[in-house]
């Protein structure tokens, strides 16, 4: 979502809902019957269904739920007002542990060890907890805080480090020798009247933390990624001024950038200085590049349109197949000599109503050895289970969600991530949910187990 714009609202309505059949041992999507849902009746495929849902409560209750982030058998959710930590050791019986006010959009997360890394990309008049809202565009702060979690029930901030255009989302990258972490911060919209984010703004800016001095954290780059300036923009597409979100794969030495207009696959072999492999455009059909996921053989990205910011109803008719989609590219060649290879769109198969605000947002990998499948959320969508095995001919497996919010309200699915066994959803407006998927295609991903889990920070398994 771009924080800088706020969802719509209209009126309520109906969802057109897919009907399921079976190809081979997998379920998968049919064209839709009508009618849909009602308003907060939900819906899904046989082989997914919901276990559980924590609403948002104060103090974080009223505002926007973000980004997931697990360590152990915690899950982390971000708020723009702060941040929450639930205990899923039972997943069907999530608590909450503890609850930290901290506002700042988006408050992306992201966690390694005892260690949680929040987002700030809203100008604050400091960089305390308690900081108010800036309009100031000379004196102000954002970017990344730093807090120790080693008491999940009692978290404690300890550091700020101030990035240029502030943080939108933060990308955890190790480094070789496991004595610091990187943290590369996207962020973009630079103005001629903030000081602290002058334009051109074609780069990204990277934390160091060393993991025994967690306070002196600061940047120590900023490279540029597009030296031409990048996509130029035009009415369908977004011009590239930073980028939205970064995921990094750093078994593999791979990173790949969603900027705005543009996607780009990085070298991160030496972590404060990536450099560009290669670099695509979309102009026909992508508006706002917004998000990757690598496969796990690190052969093909996926990247997320987010067109219409998150904001608007993109899952109709009108809209078509190939706008407010994933694109899937295939990586081929090797060394500096690798491209991205576009192979096609996918997008789910039910229409939405006009007030359900819908679009390809976060998604995870499901651990399927020898198969490609993620869980992938959609706002007002819900989430959707789809193998993209076959790059050309991906197909969804399994749908949940909602029928239209109260009012015309918009919300949604912000994030869908398939943790130890269970597919948790950070929704917008009500909460955190727990989906439990069943299906011969993907039960062996079952008995994978991590014990950390930052989706933009990929890493591999065997099944």
């Amino acid at each position: 979502m771009h924080s800088k714009r706020r969802l719509a609202c209209a009126a309520a309505a109906g969802v057109v809902v897919a009907a399921v059949v079976t190809l081979g041992t997998s379920t998968a999507i049919a064209a839709p019957p009508a009618p849909g849902p009602g308003v907060d009746q939900i819906v899904s495929s046989p082989n997914l269904k919901q276990l559980a849902n924590i609403p948002a409560t104060a103090p974080l209750s009223g505002s926007t739920g973000t980004d997931l982030a697990f360590t152990g058998n915690y899950a982390i959710q971000g708020n723009y007002q702060g941040f929450t930590i639930y205990d899923i050791t039972t997943p069907s019986a999530p608590r909450i542990a503890s609850q930290v006010l901290c506002p700042g959009s988006q408050n992306d997360v992201s966690v390694h060890g005892n260690l949680l890394f929040l987002s700030t990309d809203s100008r604050r008049t400091n960089d305390s907890c308690n900081s108010g809202s800036s309009s100031s565009g000379t004196s102000y702060w954002e970017g990344i805080k730093i807090f120790d979690i080693a008491d999940k029930a009692n978290p404690r901030y300890i550091k700020s480090v101030e990035t240029a255009c502030g943080s939108h989302t933060n990308t955890l990258v190790p480094d070789k020798a496991g004595t610091d972490v990187y943290l590369y911060v996207s962020s973009y919209s630079p103005s001629t009247t903030l000081s602290k984010c002058q334009p051109p703004h074609d780069k990204i800016s990277i934390v160091k933390v060393p993991l025994a001095a967690p306070a002196t954290a600061s940047v120590v780059a900023t490279p540029v990624l597009f030296p031409d300036g990048g996509n130029a923009g035009s009415s369908k597409t977004s011009a590239t001024t930073g980028c939205h979100d970064i995921t990094a794969y750093p078994s593999k030495d791979l990173a790949a950038g969603a900027c705005m207009g543009d996607g780009v696959l990085l070298d991160i072999a030496d972590r404060v200085n990536p450099r560009v492999i290669d670099r695509v455009q979309d102009n026909a059909n992508f508006a706002f590049w917004h998000s990757a996921t690598f496969n796990n053989a690190g052969t093909k990205v996926i990247f997320t349109d987010e067109l219409g910011g998150g904001g608007a109803a993109t899952c109709d008719r009108k809209t078509g197949p190939t706008r407010g989609a994933d694109g899937i590219y295939d990586i081929t060649g090797a060394g500096d000599t690798r491209d991205l290879v576009f192979r096609g769109y996918f997008k789910i198969p039910r229409f939405q109503t006009n007030t359900e605000n819908c679009v390809a947002h976060n998604g995870s990998l499901i651990p399927v050895a020898g198969k490609d499948i993620m869980v992938q959320a959609w706002y007002q969508g819900g989430a959707s289970v789809w193998d993209f095995t076959d790059s050309a001919n991906p197909r969804e497996i399994g749908f949940w969600e909602r029928g239209p919010l109260p009012n015309g309200g918009s919300g949604g699915a912000w994030s869908a991530y398939y943790y130890n066994g269970h597919i948790y959803s950070s929704d917008l407006v009500k909460g955190l949910d727990v989906l439990d998927l069943n299906d011969p295609a993907t039960d062996s991903a079952k008995s994978v187990r991590f014990t950390e889990l930052n989706v933009q920070t990929q890493g591999s398994y065997t099944g």
